[in-house]
């Protein structure tokens, strides 16, 4: 039986933020609205490589504060990552969107033209824009 990833739930205080973020720089849309009543809504937004979000407005407060640079270090998700062409040029298309909190570093000691930068979205999630990254296979 064939499994495919499907979507990657967060949890966000201003949907339109987070929205109009993930629209303008990586290219999401609105694919499925669920009233959850109480003016409540379960959005899942969609970008052209099948990649959701699905995006839950929250119940309770945060218990600890936002990671920095690369993401939270203790078991749990520690970021999500795009690919791209050229960091330099994607952080300009975003500019002053592109809030930096590591990088750009450079890894040509692993993979040759492999670079890699982390952001924050509106949320303070941690976000790691990529370039050059190269399966192991890709390399022999």
């Amino acid at each position: 039986m064939k499994t495919s990833f499907f979507h990657l739930a967060v949890t966000v205080k201003n949907l339109a933020k987070f929205e109009a973020f993930y629209a303008k720089h990586f290219g999401f849309r609105r694919a499925r609205v669920i009233s959850l009543g109480d003016d409540a809504e379960l959005v899942f937004l969609k970008n052209d490589h099948d990649f959701y979000f699905e995006v839950f407005p929250p119940e309770e407060n945060r218990p600890c504060p936002m990671a920095e640079a690369d993401g939270p270090h203790y078991p749990g998700l520690r970021h999500i990552a795009f690919t791209v062409d050229d960091i330099e040029a994607k952080m300009e298309e975003m500019g002053t969107d592109a809030v930096v909190t590591l990088g750009p570093l450079h890894f040509d000691d692993v993979i040759p033209g492999w670079k890699t930068v982390w952001l924050k979205d509106p949320e303070g999630n941690i976000i790691e824009i990529t370039q050059g990254y190269k399966d192991q296979g890709d390399l022999l």
